[in-house]
């Protein structure tokens, strides 16, 4: 079975993923497009950036979500697959910004100190908005402080991926 790069997942940089977010030309209607995971690094020094921390932040516009059914992580050479423990899917909650010369309209993911399952592994994990919160965070309806908050315990199942090992064939 081929894994696909996932929304939260260093694999997945620069690739093009759908995010949700208000229309900029029609703030009553909400869109689905297509956004690079990174943000621009010409205004940067060269570094895109993929992640924002919430903590001392504030997002008042530009806010927008990123469906998913799983995030990767990483522990030294193991992967590993974070689903809900209930199977349902969920979002990740993120900025975008406005494409710039030949920089495609991007998105970066806002972190979260990780919930006790992914502490295991590493220290930080995507903002997890649930299907219930999806209008309070594009409508700015809920205080970020509310919403962008590490989830509780036994909300995460994670598994090892285990990669199969590379048959290389020989030809003489």
């Amino acid at each position: 079975m081929h894994s696909k790069a996932t929304p939260f997942d260093s694999e997945a940089l620069g690739s093009r993923r759908a995010i949700i977010r208000h229309n900029p030309d029609d703030v009553h209607e909400v869109e689905m497009i297509e956004a690079a995971w990174g943000s621009n690094p010409r205004f940067s020094d060269g570094v895109c950036y993929e992640f924002i921390r919430s903590e001392g932040r504030s997002f008042p516009s530009n806010r927008c979500l990123v469906p998913a059914s799983e995030f990767h992580i990483r522990n030294g050479e193991k992967k590993f697959r974070v689903t809900m423990e209930d199977g349902n899917f969920f979002y990740l909650a993120a900025i975008w910004e406005p494409a710039i010369g030949d920089w495609p309209v991007s998105y970066r993911i806002i972190t979260v100190d990780a919930n006790p399952e992914v502490m295991r592994y590493q220290e930080r994990h995507g903002a997890i908005i649930q299907r219930r919160q999806v209008m309070q965070w594009l409508d700015c309806q809920v205080p970020e402080t509310d919403l962008l908050v590490t989830p509780p315990a036994h909300l995460f199942l994670v598994e090892e991926i285990l990669t199969k090992p590379v048959q290389t064939s020989l030809a003489f």
